[in-house]
């Protein structure tokens, strides 16, 4: 059978793929298809056809799989948030176990491991305390809203839709942050059109609104609102930021970043607070974290809480062990572990990072630790006493391939390895199992409906025969 572009066939899907797409074969022809779970039969429309593979789109539903559900988010299919809120939270949990599984005998040559079940997030809505909605004079119109086209103008703020990086979905909600969050982003969009000030194209670079990114605290019920715009203009923003805080409560700060820039990127190369004090705080378990508008922080507190005592509980530290950090960003992981190891040491690229991450150390009243500030190929040649105990919690791209000798060379007796990319941790993993038993590895949920999944492998040093 000839498959091309245009043609619509049947199809059973047998897999999701990496990515959230569901899977089926014809003739051979692995076929991806966006919405489908594990279980449908459909009626398939191609859009692309590759040598090896073809992408396609739900022409009909023939017969539903068990394991679909109606997604409660009226933007599902269509933002690029979510990729799975159409599947049972139980079966999202299999499919993720199973990228890594997958990952870690493709790309690592590793068979057998062992790969735990994955520990569930405490909540599978309203879980993020952080989102970044895009402002856009190109609005997405949803089928339903085609006819408002002309009437409502090309205004949104809301998310991208996936594979346009200028075209954006006008949302009222996002199910991912609490309510108080969505009061802001609908009172926002609100404040901005009353401005008449407009709003920054991504293709033309010009006007003002950029980005409204919001912050939410856990532990101290705060909210942080964030305005990036294009400029400063303090007669505008000073008035908007009052208002915003005398109609929703618990806001306890808002503040300005101004982008000059043409990159679509919703940091400022200045910040201006306008109320409040220019962060908030959140804690994971008993510790008590200061987090500013460009602060790097897990986006799922609660969660964190759960991947970190995983991280302290594969360390089994005694009291007296040398811990070393790698990419250890704001310091929550080395203030996690203080206090049970004799001293922990952090090394992190960014400046701004090390800066929170000494605050923290003083605000939790740890004494233990200390950050080196500089390139990890770098500063890793600088330790020159053995660790006992490695941790890594590298970016989705890994240890860049000159570190990963030196981590090696280091040879410490355990290495605590956390991810977000099964992909890149079979990679990194599958290259010091010469060294290494891979003990087990443990998956956390920190992203629900999404494809995404931390894991968090532990490592021991072999013996030497």
């Amino acid at each position: 059978m000839t498959i091309r572009k245009g043609d619509t066939i049947e199809l059973a899907i047998d897999k999701m793929a990496y990515g959230g797409r569901g899977m089926g074969r014809v003739d051979g022809l692995v076929v991806f298809v966006k919405g489908a779970v594990p279980g449908d039969r459909i009626n398939a429309r191609i859009y692309k056809k590759k040598k090896d593979y073809a992408e396609a789109g739900i022409a009909e539903l023939l017969s539903p799989s068990p394991d679909r559900i109606k997604a409660p988010c009226p933007y599902s299919g269509h933002c690029g948030g979510c990729q799975m809120q159409h599947v049972s939270y139980e079966r999202q949990l299999e499919y993720k176990k199973g990228y890594i599984t997958e990952s870690l005998e493709h790309i690592g040559g590793l068979k057998d491991v062992l790969v735990r079940d994955v520990i569930h997030s405490p909540n599978i809505f309203a879980y993020r305390n952080k989102m970044e909605f895009s402002f856009s004079d190109r609005r997405w119109f949803l089928p339903h809203e085609l006819d408002k086209r002309e009437a409502e103008g090309g205004f949104a703020l809301g998310l991208h839709v996936p594979g346009t990086y200028h075209k954006v979905l006008d949302m009222e909600a996002c199910l991912l942050q609490k309510e108080r969050g969505n009061q802001i982003l609908r009172e926002v969009k609100k404040l901005v059109k009353d401005s008449k000030i407009p709003v920054y194209g991504l293709r033309s670079h010009v006007g003002f609104w950029r980005f409204l990114m919001i912050r939410y605290s856990f532990g101290h019920d705060e909210w942080m609102v964030n305005l990036v715009t294009s400029e400063e203009r303090p007669e505008i923003l000073h008035p908007l930021a009052q208002t915003l805080c005398r109609r929703i409560d618990r806001i306890t700060t808002v503040v300005n970043n101004i982008n000059r820039r043409k990159a679509s990127i919703a940091v400022g190369e200045k910040e201006t607070v306008l109320t409040g004090g220019g962060h908030i705080t959140d804690k994971i378990g008993r510790f008590t974290f200061q987090i500013s508008a460009n602060s790097f922080f897990q986006t799922n507190s609660p969660g964190t809480a759960k991947l970190y005592q995983k991280v302290l509980e594969y360390a089994d530290l005694k009291g007296d062990e040398d811990v070393l950090d790698l990419y250890s960003g704001t310091g929550t992981i080395p203030i996690f572990l203080a206090h049970r190891a004799g001293s922990v040491t952090g090394i992190e690229i960014s400046n701004d990072a090390v800066l929170d991450a000494q605050r923290n150390l003083k605000q939790n009243e740890i004494y233990n630790c200390r950050f080196i500030c500089g390139d990890m190929r770098d500063k890793l040649s600088s330790i020159t006493k053995r660790p006992d105990v490695l941790i890594i919690d590298p970016p989705r791209a890994g240890m860049h391939k000159d570190v990963l000798p030196r981590v090696l060379t280091l040879s410490p007796e355990k290495i605590i390895y956390i991810s977000c990319n099964p992909t890149t941790l079979a990679r990194d993993v599958g290259q010091m199992i010469r060294d290494y038993e891979l003990v087990e590895i443990q998956p956390v949920d920190m992203f629900p409906h999404t494809y995404h999944i931390e894991a968090v492998a532990k490592l021991q040093r072999r013996k030497k025969a």
